[in-house]
């Protein structure tokens, strides 16, 4: 159970630094007792979570560590018993691997919503979501199968070693608000988005689980679902920015703010938080006091706010640290003495012994010794020949008119200096589309906007990796220059590794390709890539546009399904 200290104390605690109000210490001064009183409470579940499940009346079914679920799932540890469901972290025995597993009685009065949630849950297929894997009613009871991330840290355990630094604060709202917004779009909320709900995998990626299951498992529903999800994401980027929860009540860890005082922006909670991420947060939480001071609309839902945060100056993550040498110590020597070990203090002078003289040579060493002269004399006039030689024809050549090298002053040959390749401004992209669907197009411009952060991704497909051989001549995205440029290098993030990519240009003369046909110039082989494609041409390729085509997605979450996608295209001239 986390450590929680009340508002008073946390307030008094950070008077030096922590610019709250004189209203604010008053505020918080009045409520310790009834802070006290609250202490214990656990971190992971809320008091409404609690008194739901005492008073619902309903059990969950009674299983156990060791208990098969369709001969395959075997449960291993129970993680929460709540409100008549329970969940758990399973094994996947068929696969092989770890898996989280929601089981409530068929008879539950929200079986049927669940199984609903699952189910449209499982069709988005988007990686930034715990993908549901399995929503299965059996016998008398009915159970959700989702992934499980043992490399990943639950939110609430990284706000519970203290606030974020900027850009990891600005990574978190970006990244969420993102994956929100591509999940109303498909008309999905979540409308349980806590710090419990949010996953930070070891690549810095988070990954949002629960998405519409977590809200019908415990009947939670909203009439302003966009609204909800994004005063949620608010929440987190306060508590991110502050380690404190925005509301009275504490939860989660988290102190909440002095009771009377109302919404205070982060900024003025804690010294040093960003203004810019402070503000995010308050048009979030739809603060419409602070939001109004600075002239911004609030943002009401997931898209207005990744539009708002994409509009910031982007935040750069902090240099590293190197540890510091050590002091650098100067060796002195005593004139007379330099390479001879000192005598040590209190130790008696000991005399000097003179080294014997070198013994004669003898008459082999002699011979040895012109022998390995006159091979240097050799070598040093064919030497002399060859530069000889060198300077006659590079004069034959100035003669004619040709250049290869230039001549500097001193008579010496150099190269003309290459320029290294720079990256070439790309005015546009489209979807490589060759029977005229597409598939994530509205994505497109996340494989070209400076970050590898965000990407175009592919759907999940089933059972064959040529894109369910729904696609057979591949997919991928087209780059626009803009005009005719000469093409020297290419450099592509890929969004996973095991994809059969190959780079493309056309011709010099085309005007908008979009078949197969169009793409006759070949930057590089068709060839399965890992993380990163890069490629430097031997000749420069006259191009205006470049095409990079995947023709096989790497699997997914199993054997079976394939996703694959582009994050980064840089094309270099």
């Amino acid at each position: 159970m986390a450590e929680r200290s009340t508002a008073a104390v946390d307030v008094a605690d950070n008077s030096g630094n922590d610019p709250l109000t004189a209203k604010a210490d008053k505020a918080a001064s009045d409520g310790v007792a009834e802070a006290q009183d609250t202490a214990e409470r656990s971190a992971r579940d809320s008091d409404d979570e609690r008194r739901d499940s005492e008073q619902s009346g309903i059990t969950a079914p009674e299983l156990h560590s060791g208990h098969k679920l369709a001969r395959r799932y075997r449960l291993e540890e129970c993680v929460t018993r709540l409100d008549g469901f329970s969940s758990w972290r399973a094994v996947d025995e068929k696969l092989r691997r770890a898996v989280g597993v929601h089981i409530l009685p068929a008879d539950h009065p929200r079986t049927r919503s669940v199984l609903a949630a699952a189910r449209s849950s499982a069709l988005l297929g988007d990686p930034r979501f715990v993908q549901v894997l399995d929503a299965v009613e059996e016998n008398d009871v009915v159970y959700v199968v989702h992934e499980w991330l043992p490399d990943a840290t639950e939110l609430t355990a990284l706000l519970a070693a203290g606030p974020f630094e900027a850009h990891d604060a600005y990574q978190l709202v970006s990244q969420v608000s993102q994956a929100m917004a591509a999940a109303h779009r498909e008309g999905l909320a979540h409308l349980r988005l806590t710090p419990s709900a949010v996953l930070r995998s070891s690549t810095g990626q988070y990954r949002i689980r629960g998405l519409a299951v977590n809200a019908a498992l415990r009947g939670i529903s909203s009439d302003r679902p966009q609204r909800t999800d994004t005063e949620a994401i608010g929440a987190l980027l306060y508590a991110a920015l502050t380690k404190r929860w925005p509301y009275e009540d504490d939860a989660y860890g988290l102190s909440g703010l002095p009771k009377g005082v109302g919404l205070i922006p982060p900024d003025q909670v804690r010294a040093g938080v960003h203004r810019g991420l402070s503000e995010i947060a308050m048009r979030a939480l739809v603060n419409d006091g602070a939001t109004a001071s600075r002239q911004e609309p609030p943002c009401t839902t997931p898209d207005e706010l990744a539009k708002a945060v994409a509009s910031m100056p982007r935040i750069r993550p902090p240099e590293p640290t190197f540890p510091t040498p050590l002091e650098y110590q100067r060796t002195t020597y005593q004139q007379g003495n330099y390479g001879r070990p000192q005598a040590r203090s209190g130790a008696a002078a000991t005399m000097s012994v003179p080294m014997p003289p070198p013994p004669l040579q003898s008459r082999t060493g002699k011979a040895l010794k012109w022998a390995v002269s006159a091979l240097l004399i050799a070598a040093l006039g064919l030497g002399s020949w060859q530069v000889a030689d060198k300077l006659l024809d590079q004069g034959s050549n100035e003669k004619t008119g040709e250049t290869g090298t230039q001549t500097t002053p001193g008579g010496q040959n150099q190269k003309k200096p290459q320029r290294p390749p720079q990256p070439l401004r790309i005015s546009g992209a489209q979807e490589y589309m060759p029977h005229g669907d597409a598939i994530k197009e509205q994505d497109v411009p996340n494989a070209v906007d400076d970050s590898a952060d965000t990407a175009w991704i592919t759907p999940q497909y089933r059972d064959y990796a040529r894109f369910g051989n729904l696609r057979r001549q591949g997919s991928g995205i087209i780059v626009d220059l803009g005009s005719v440029q000469s093409v020297r290098a290419i450099d592509v993030t890929m969004y996973r590794a095991g994809q059969k990519v190959e780079v493309l240009a056309a011709g010099e003369e085309s005007s908008g390709p979009s078949g197969p046909g169009d793409f006759p110039q070949s930057l590089t082989k068709l060839e399965t890539v890992g993380d990163k494609l890069e490629a430097t041409m031997q000749k420069p390729v006259r191009t205006r546009y470049v095409l990079v085509h995947i023709t096989e997605l790497p699997t997914d979450v199993s054997a079976r399904t394939f996703r694959g996608g582009i994050s980064e295209i840089k094309v270099l001239g």
